[in-house]
């Protein structure tokens, strides 16, 4: 019984690693879309998905250290996520964000 936790411990080890390196690639090829991308709305995506591959991170961490203290922080980053990608569409489609009628 020891050896099955042992093998399963192992998985979840080497199975963290490759979604941590896979998740960090996702990042640098983000990070160059967000920089160069050839418009707004595409630099506006890749942000987005930055904050995403941030929420999977720390997943990924809580799954390693084995805790639930995480979740907070993740449903947190899709709350300001969700935030941001609603602020930046606004300012995208009218130049302002928050529309100021002094009438």
């Amino acid at each position: 019984m020891d050896n099955i936790l042992d093998v399963t411990q192992q998985l979840i080890e080497y199975s963290a690693t490759i979604a941590v390196l896979g998740v960090s690639v996702s990042v640098m090829i983000l990070l160059y879309r967000a920089i160069k991308g050839p418009t707004n709305p595409d630099r506006a995506v890749a942000l987005d998905i930055i904050g995403i591959n941030l929420m999977a991170l720390a997943g990924i961490i809580a799954v390693l250290l084995v805790t639930t203290k995480f979740n907070d922080v993740i449903l947190l980053i899709g709350i300001l996520l969700f935030i941001g990608t609603v602020a930046l569409a606004k300012f995208l489609e009218k130049g302002v964000i928050i529309e100021r009628d002094m009438d």
